[in-house]
């Protein structure tokens, strides 16, 4: 798949069928525009999502997730909930920096 800088955060290696994937990044648009309060790339293979602290955010993140590790399985997301606060972390491995930094952009 040939990738735009609005969707470079896809790689070659992603598993789901490429007539899938316009769906999938906008339900993660939608996903950030309504549901992400903050974005903070904390190191090269980690960035932070401050959700809102709702049941129906926390929900909607929790199966995104589980729907991306399928296809992108570089990928790792651990929800927290701490304080009245919720947190998505995502992480990878080498060598996948840039799509994490390139989720990070296109989530902020």
């Amino acid at each position: 798949m040939s990738s735009s800088p609005s969707d470079d955060w896809v790689p070659a290696s992603c598993t789901l069928p490429t007539v899938d994937q316009p769906l999938r990044r906008k339900e993660f648009d939608e996903f950030f525009a309504e549901d992400v309060l903050g974005v903070r790339q904390t190191s090269p293979l980690e960035v932070r999502l401050d959700l809102r602290a709702e049941p129906a955010v926390a929900a909607r993140a929790v199966d995104l997730a589980t729907r991306e590790t399928v296809c992108c399985s570089f990928f790792r997301f651990d929800l927290t909930m701490t304080d009245g606060k919720v947190a998505m972390v995502v992480s990878t491995r080498s060598p996948h920096e840039a799509e994490l930094a390139a989720l990070a952009t296109r989530a902020e």
